[in-house]
């Protein structure tokens, strides 16, 4: 029963990790149904978010690779490292400087309101669209990259996304939507492997080598549900808008709201 749990919570963060509409708050609400709650689960879900990372690396392993070498590209080297590094700053500071707090909203009533009010964020976004500026991934400059980062926070409420936060601070700097899609990607990696590790080495001692085949049965679950959802994303952001995910988002944020009272 546990490897269908871990097979099923695999699944729920590879497809929501990287859409806006939370893998967080999925998560939460995902293992309060199921009743896999409590220390070995929080650090289960750590475990299958190194997963859905490592997704993202391969399918861009190119931009990666390019980071850690010369290149004429402008979003490579030192300069490509530079972007990444302002929009992780500001999330991974607030996220020490809160740790406990954040942590403290990991129930499904706040979840649902987080939900909610990305959604409203993302509706109010597209009222209104503002307008692109850049329309490939070599033009982002540093001052929307740190802009970017600076949305990224919101994130920090479980259930508001930072997909979402990420796409929508994109939009909002002059990122056409694809474009802010893949930085949400990119911007992703070192965000999440920040407080993956951080939260792994703090629940060390609830790892045990009798959980090996549960944990690997979440990584590789969530490996290739995000490496499909990844690819799906890119192929649906250029023709539609944030309206979808987030109408979804309030219609779960209702019916979460209506089960736990």
């Amino acid at each position: 029963m546990e490897l269908l749990w871990a097979a099923i919570l695999g699944l729920v963060e590879g497809i929501t990790e990287f859409l806006p509409i939370s893998s967080t708050g999925h998560l939460i609400l995902a293992g309060h149904l199921l009743g896999f709650t409590g220390p070995k689960a929080e650090t289960f879900e750590v475990v299958i978010q190194l997963g859905a990372i490592g997704a993202v690396i391969v399918l861009y392993w190119p931009v990666f690779w390019g980071l850690l070498r010369p290149s004429r590209r402008r979003f490579a080297g030192i300069r490509g490292l530079t972007l990444l590094a302002l929009s992780t700053a500001p999330p991974c500071g607030m996220g020490l400087m809160f740790h406990s707090t954040i942590k403290s909203l990991f129930y499904p009533q706040s979840v649902a309101f987080a939900l909610a009010a990305g959604a409203l964020a993302m509706l109010a976004v597209e009222a209104r669209p503002p307008r692109v500026r850049v329309w490939d991934l070599e033009a982002v400059a540093p001052r929307q990259a740190l802009l970017v980062g600076l949305w990224q926070c919101l994130a920090l409420w479980p259930g508001f996304s930072r997909a979402a936060a990420t796409i929508m601070g994109g939009m909002i700097v002059g990122l056409s939507r694809k474009v802010a899609a893949e930085y949400s990607f990119l911007a992703a990696v070192p965000v999440m492997l920040a407080a993956t590790v951080w939260d792994l080495w703090k629940s060390r001692d609830f790892l045990a080598l009798d959980d090996l085949p549960l944990f690997a049965m979440g990584f590789f679950v969530a490996f290739g549900s995000a490496w499909l959802a990844v690819r799906l994303f890119l192929h649906v952001v250029g023709s539609t808008t944030l309206r979808p995910f987030a109408l979804y988002r309030l219609v779960l944020a209702v019916a979460v709201l209506g089960v736990w009272r």
